[in-house]
């Protein structure tokens, strides 16, 4: 289970991040994640990882009800680490990435979820319903609206055609 677990980690780093918004707050949910997973393996039978994106919203949501200081964090941008370069493409990166974590941020709970584990995860929508634990037909739906929220958060930047 340990070697299965390694190679998932940068995958669940993923996922926790688009559910804290904070690198910081991501590596805290990843480690509180495996923790748990340690300390109560899976049950038999069970995929490993999709039992470990269940576990990990499952940490951040008990950790998000304890802790809402940690949003305090995430739009404070003097404790955030920065590690890119002086370079002109590393700022254009950044403030697109900035772009799209603020469009993320805005959408509801359910679809950042649905979104982060089927469009960056990669996730089928079975499995996906099946870490959420909600129909498929839900997931589908959650990803349209999400997908649209995102068209909508990005049109005014591209302009509208002629």
């Amino acid at each position: 289970m340990k070697a299965e677990l390694t190679l998932l980690l940068p995958a669940l780093r993923r996922f926790a991040y688009s559910l804290t918004g904070s690198m910081a707050d991501a590596d805290d949910l990843v480690q509180n994640t495996v923790l748990r997973l340690l300390n109560a393996p899976a049950p038999e039978g069970i995929v490993l990882a999709q039992w470990t994106f269940k576990i990990c919203r499952n940490v951040w949501i008990d950790e998000y009800r304890a802790q809402k200081v940690r949003q305090n964090a995430v739009h404070n941008p003097d404790l955030q680490a920065e590690n890119s370069s002086d370079g002109e493409q590393d700022l254009i990166n950044d403030l697109h990435l900035k772009e799209v974590d603020r469009a993320m941020n805005t959408l509801p709970d359910d679809q950042r979820e649905v979104l982060s584990l089927v469009a960056v995860q990669g996730m089928s929508y079975a499995e996906a319903a099946e870490v959420l634990a909600v129909p498929t037909g839900t997931i589908m739906s959650r990803l349209a609206r999400a997908r649209s929220a995102m068209v909508a958060a990005f049109k005014p930047l591209t302009g509208s055609p002629a």
